[in-house]
């Protein structure tokens, strides 16, 4: 038998938030499924010490610009490639009505999935979830699917498990340096050069060996500019900018905490067990994960200037409110 699970939301947090669900049908069904997913989601290095995945199957649509290899004609494609791998069953852990009509047109025999509205019509499987459920975060859409379909889950919580040959292999002492998350995926997630300057400042001088900055490519000037700023201390400071997502998970899991923007490497530091103070600035803060700590502005959130409006004596009182100390624990 041949399953595939499609999450077609594109970032890596998306598929963080999914893995328990994931997990969850493979064990369900016995057999390793195909994740059907946007290249944007990293989920081959995600998924690659996975034994419940089988393999990753990139699902590369970007409908709003018409710009992906299966959007406009390049849908057929996507059919034709469904359609080649012969999948017995789908389960699609998304409300979109166009995917299921794909996944039907395709001629997969049971198809999944939450039913919501017209997408119910493509799909043959039950059971389908009533319309408030809509309004979920995505996470706990598809914890209530499961729900429905009777199919355990017994941590709800993502997790992923770092390769210890990669952990031995960073060659840092476990437990003597922080994680700080500078990427973002959109300008107003940012928290900026100057903050996490002073904050990375203030961590050294409590008495972490090293701080070691976390991004993509797209960061990498970033995190040379916040470096610099950090004056004396610039050799306690280094930088992890574009590095492959196992190495990310190996480093993570050692860190005595993480803290930073609302990205997808949070997600993947809680996943990795690791406690997490998260800015939320300008976005709800996230609930699916008790490893992670919100810290928000006075006022509320706010697209425009919240994420300013998050002080580091803020972000250093929440961490000490939480842990008893800002310096590595005795």
């Amino acid at each position: 038998m041949k399953i595939a699970v499609v999450q077609p939301l594109p970032g890596i947090g998306d598929m963080i938030w999914h893995v328990p669900h994931i997990r969850a049908i493979a064990t369900h069904l016995g057999i390793p499924v195909t994740v059907l997913t946007k290249p944007r989601s990293a989920s081959d290095q995600i998924f690659s010490g996975e034994p419940l995945v089988r393999d990753v199957m990139w699902l590369d649509r970007n409908p709003d610009q018409g710009t992906g290899d299966h959007d406009r004609s390049g849908v057929f494609r996507l059919i034709a490639a469904l359609r080649a791998r012969r999948f017995d069953a789908v389960y699609l852990l998304h409300h979109s009505k166009s995917l299921a009509l794909l996944l039907a047109l395709a001629g997969i025999p049971a198809r999944y999935g939450y039913g919501f509205g017209v997408q119910r019509l493509f799909l043959n499987r039950g059971p389908f979830l009533p319309a408030p459920v809509l309004r979920m975060h995505p996470h706990d859409q598809a914890t209530a699917w499961l729900a429905a379909a009777s199919i355990p889950m017994p941590d709800p919580e993502p997790t992923l498990t770092a390769d210890p040959t990669l952990r031995r292999g960073l060659n840092i002492t476990p437990g003597t340096y922080v994680a700080i998350g500078i990427g973002s995926s959109e300008a107003y997630k940012q928290w900026g050069a100057d903050r996490f300057a002073a904050l990375t400042r203030a961590l050294l001088t409590a008495g972490w060996s090293r701080v070691i900055l976390i991004g993509g490519t797209a960061e990498a000037a970033l995190a040379e500019t916040i470096r610099a700023k950090t004056d004396t201390l610039i050799d306690r400071v280094e930088i992890a900018a574009g590095w492959n997502l196992a190495r990310i998970i190996a480093l993570l899991a050692d860190a005595g905490f993480y803290v930073g923007n609302d990205t997808g490497v949070m997600n993947i530091a809680a996943a990795a067990g690791l406690r997490s103070y998260g800015l939320f600035g300008a976005t709800p803060a996230l609930r699916h994960s008790s490893r992670i700590l919100p810290i928000m502005p006075q006022g509320g959130i706010d697209r425009d200037h919240g994420m300013a409006r998050i002080t580091c004596d803020q972000v250093l009182a929440a961490i000490v409110a939480d842990r008893g100390v800002i310096g590595p624990l005795a």
